[in-house]
């Protein structure tokens, strides 16, 4: 092992281009890495707040099916459905912003409050009536933050409401307000929806099918995985494989070309008693070297690129991404991605290692 050590500082500018290689393959692995944690942080950001929605109507064949209950019975009759825990009532309404004719889609809730604290970026949820929480996306265009005031308006009612909480959306027209605010500008309105939050382990389809069963004029809808996130950690983590096996053929290429210029220098330690399995930790060995400081290197560069590029990516869509998010380094992680340079190294160095260590003494020096 200290004989394979010294290898790489034999050969240093061959060394350099394959500690590139290995930097680049770090890199990416530590950056894809972190990519796809804020990925799924986000895409299941709020969905342990409900399990499953269930829509008011249903539409089959060009035709709508309005429920038999009428709202607060629809209500009593979700909660008191087996494993449902909280059942929140949502009415979506168009409103006007006071002194413009922007109109805004201000979305009230009424029951239980669900617990939506990992989609908020600042303040916290809605707790009583006149409160409203924002998105990203509305609060950067109107020039608003956590704690401004504004007036709603829908005909001649108006509500004046503060800011008390920034949450991620991107639409830049949507607030959500309690009921009572709702009520104050749009009294008519009723549920479009009620989102239904079950009992730990139960099971959201066989609850869906419950309700569908009490009210054929309801649509419940199970909460599924997000596609688009399942997407882009998928695609996370073919880049991550793709240019780990791209960085291993750097190294591949590098001891190929050690074990050829050493052919004299091995022959001789085999001869005077170097195992096959010895030569093999040797060449390997001169390999995993760079793999470390290709690890100490790369981790770095790796964070720093998902530190600069995952906010842009979310300011490019006018969203604030909560710190949790972004905060997704720690130790296990970290010593995880450490073995990812070495791995990269070993997996590149071992087969031409292997091939080199077999080769007989007679071999080697012929030509001596």
């Amino acid at each position: 092992m200290s004989l394979g050590l010294g290898l790489p500082f034999a050969r240093p500018g061959r060394s350099a281009l394959t500690l590139a290689a290995v930097v680049l393959g770090v890199t990416t692995v530590t950056f894809a890495t972190g990519l796809a944690t804020t990925m799924d942080r986000l895409g299941n950001a709020g969905r342990d707040a409900y399990q499953v929605t269930v829509y008011v109507g249903k539409y089959r064949d060009g035709k709508e099916t309005r429920p038999v209950h009428d709202d607060l019975a629809l209500h009593a009759l979700l909660r008191s459905l087996p494993d449902a825990r909280e059942v929140t009532a949502r009415a979506d309404t168009e409103v006007r912003l006071a002194g413009s004719t922007e109109k805004l889609w201000l979305e009230a809730r009424r029951g239980d409050r669900p617990l939506m604290g990992n989609v908020l970026t600042e303040g916290r949820w809605l707790r009583g009536a006149g409160e409203v929480v924002a998105g990203s996306a509305f609060l950067r265009g109107h020039g608003l933050d956590v704690g401004d005031r504004f007036r709603m308006e829908k005909g001649d009612r108006g509500a004046d409401v503060v800011v008390i909480g920034e949450y991620m959306e991107t639409n830049a027209r949507v607030v959500v307000a309690d009921w009572a605010t709702m009520r104050t500008v749009a009294p008519a309105e009723k549920p479009i929806a009620y989102h239904v939050k079950l009992r730990d382990g139960a099971d959201a389809g066989a609850y869906a099918r419950a309700a569908e069963a009490a009210d054929p004029g309801l649509s419940p809808s199970a909460t599924g995985a997000n596609s688009v996130t399942r997407t882009i950690i998928g695609s996370a983590t073919a880049l991550t494989l793709l240019l780990a096996a791209v960085a291993s053929p750097g190294v591949f290429n590098t001891v190929l070309l050690n074990t050829r210029d050493r052919r004299r220098d091995l022959g001789m330690l085999k001869s005077i008693g170097m195992t096959p399995r010895q030569a093999t930790v040797m060449t390997v060995a001169s390999m995993a070297l760079l793999g470390v400081l290709g690890s100490l290197l790369g981790i770095p560069l790796g964070m720093a690129g998902h530190q600069v590029v995952v906010p842009r990516m979310a300011d490019a869509v006018d969203l604030t991404l909560p710190s949790y998010m972004t905060d997704v380094w720690n130790a296990p992680a970290l010593a995880a991605l450490a073995v990812a340079g070495v791995v990269i190294a070993v997996m590149g160095a071992y087969v031409p290692a292997r091939r080199a260590a077999r080769l007989t003494i007679a071999q080697v020096l012929h030509n001596e």
